[in-house]
């Protein structure tokens, strides 16, 4: 017997749940979904949700090949594309344990229905996790069956989905950091990330400064431009176009004839060519690319480089070339930017004075198109936002002139550049923040994570730490180095 009169048994029925307003209200209207155990199957979202919680009888897992699994880590959730979960860590069988990746289908037929056995994104899948099924996909890696696992009825998992705690990392996710961190009153938090913060405006910096030992300060501001407008999916692409700056650039013309050349290059052009309408925009840079492609036949990019998939559209490498083609019609560019460092400005105007600088007048095309085949957007976008302007501001543009104040010995430049790089505004959010945050500062909202510069300090965090560990924190040197601050 138990504090409330009764002992636990293996097998326990779903609790009657009352019914309220509220309840049924958020039921009807599809807030929480409503399962019962003779449906077919579930929604991946409540898999997905099941394998990340661990919401299974832990013991009982084992392969459609009759071996046994044990989950040492079961991976952090991707929300872009590619497989459902990186970095997880399993022992199957007798063997060692292995990190890779998961992904969660209905049935093990998903596996070759969405093409992950021709997708490279899913070579390092270690397990398929599926709902119900006799055989694994052929080709597939180990399948591991959920329905005879749950450690719940599916209707009681259905009603947990539905609450905060289905939408939170786990306790038991948490970095071997988090408690050290968590005792860290929060100005000895923030000066830490504050220190690390400024171990990444040197090594940015350092790269700008080796690279404009062989081409030139101005080249190395391109390349790092182009890179930021690359994203992390297309970074290689943009890098080497602006390697090819030289070339393309010193033919001269205006911005169309540098708008037709770069998309020409980069092989992101449309094969077919439009009829009529808007199109005409599409026309005329093929006619002007026409006139010139000869000369540029032996830098072309080849169009399998750019990764399209899973993009957002504002982020599509084609709308990312027009806005750096309107700055490559600009010979005054880096000029402005010059002058922009020179100006006394509060806090408060940093970022929007350096978006009144970096922004390009309405283009008649892609003020209006995500890419060159989206329809007409209902009303004009601007090429570059507030946001992005904070991603090349602390990436790319302070970490070069502040460089070239520490060269030039300025360092009332320097001082003022670093106090502009520890005031700017938070950058947007961003899937490796979320992470980090939640191990490392047990979910801690973005308004914790004070500014840029911290943003900039915990994602360096995770390069020096995270990113050479795996996801139980094995031989990670961060908690020590947290507790010698502390002490200090």
């Amino acid at each position: 017997m138990t504090l409330f009169g009764y002992a636990f048994k293996k097998h326990l029925k779903v609790f009657p749940v009352q019914t309220s307003f509220y309840s049924e209200w958020r039921l009807r209207n599809g807030v929480v979904s409503v399962l019962h155990e003779d449906r077919d199957s579930p929604p991946e979202r409540l898999l997905q949700a099941i394998w990340q919680h661990q919401r299974l009888l832990r013991d009982q897992i084992k392969t459609l090949d009759n071996e046994p699994v044990r989950v040492l880590h079961p991976g952090f959730q991707n929300v872009e594309a590619g497989p459902d979960f990186h970095d997880a860590v399993l022992q199957i069988g007798n063997g060692p344990p292995r990190s890779g990746d998961i992904e969660v289908d209905l049935q093990p037929s998903g596996w070759r229905a969405h093409g992950h056995d021709r997708n490279p994104a899913f070579g390092n899948v270690v397990l398929h996790v599926v709902w119900e099924s006799e055989r694994p996909a052929s080709g597939a890696p180990p399948t591991v069956l959920l329905r005879p696992v749950l450690d719940a009825p599916l209707g009681e998992l259905s009603l947990w989905l539905g609450s905060e705690a289905a939408g939170e990392l786990p306790q038991t996710m948490q970095g071997a950091c988090a408690p050290g961190l968590r005792g860290l009153p929060s100005e000895a938090l923030t000066e830490l990330l504050r220190q690390a913060a400024q171990v990444r405006l040197e090594s940015k910096a350092a790269r700008f400064q080796a690279r404009a030992r062989q081409a030139g300060w101005e080249q190395s501001l391109w390349e790092g431009l182009f890179r930021a407008l690359g994203y992390k999916n297309n970074v290689w692409p943009m890098q080497h176009l602006a390697e090819l700056r030289p070339r393309w650039w010193a033919s001269g013309g205006d911005g169309p004839a540098m708008q037709a050349r770069l998309f020409g290059i980069s092989g992101l052009l449309p094969i077919e060519l439009p009829r009529s309408g808007e199109d005409d925009y599409v026309r005329g840079v093929w006619d002007r690319w026409w006139r010139e492609r000869d000369a540029f036949s032996d830098c072309l990019v080849p169009r399998e480089l750019w990764r399209l998939n899973g993009l957002r559209p504002p982020n599509h490498p084609q709308r990312r070339l027009a806005l750096a083609s309107c700055w490559s019609a600009d010979a005054r560019l880096v000029a402005k930017l010059e002058q922009w460092c020179g100006r006394e400005l509060a806090c408060s105007a940093l970022a929007p004075s350096l978006l009144e600088w970096l922004e390009v007048p309405r283009h008649e095309f892609w003020s209006w198109h995500w890419t060159f085949r989206s329809k007409r957007l209902s009303k004009p976008q601007p090429l570059l936002g507030a946001s992005r302007a904070t991603d090349l501001a602390v990436n790319v543009i302070l970490p070069w002139l502040w460089i070239r104040a520490v060269e030039g010995q300025n360092d009332p430049v320097r001082q003022g550049l670093e106090r502009r790089y520890f005031s700017w505004p938070p950058a947007q959010d961003n899937s490796v923040l979320r992470k980090a945050r939640r191990r490392m500062l047990g979910g801690a909202s973005p308004r914790g994570v004070r500014n840029a510069a911290c943003q900039q300090g915990m994602t360096q965090i995770v390069q020096d730490y995270c990113s050479h560990s795996n996801a139980l924190c094995e031989n990670c040197r961060f908690p020590e180095l947290v507790r010698e601050f502390r002490a200090q």
